[in-house]
């Protein structure tokens, strides 16, 4: 089982309260799991990645195992300790202003 902590305005969207887990069959990467997140709640599809582009969106980040996934591949195998449900994907909402 896959862990993964959304921020409070998704987890108001998808209806969730804590964390999510999920099946994520293969190989556990962002792009698998994006996709077991959006197939299980489907209002969220949009608010991650754009539609069209399956991009991250500028103001949303990725962390796992106190790293800042965010720039990487979609395709790279996330840390072991995603994978096993050891330690939670965090989708996190940036911050802007001044």
């Amino acid at each position: 089982m896959i862990r993964v902590v959304l921020p409070a305005h998704l987890r108001t969207l998808a209806r969730v309260n804590g964390e999510v887990t999920l099946d994520v069959p293969g190989k556990v990467t962002q792009r698998s799991v994006l996709d077991a997140l959006e197939a299980r709640y489907p209002m969220l599809q949009g608010t991650i990645r754009d539609h069209v582009t399956q991009e991250r969106r500028a103001f949303v980040r990725f962390f796992a195992c106190e790293e800042d996934l965010s720039n990487e591949s979609p395709d790279t195998p996330l840390p072991d300790a995603v994978a096993e449900g050891t330690e939670p994907l965090l989708i996190v909402g940036a911050m802007a202003g001044g």
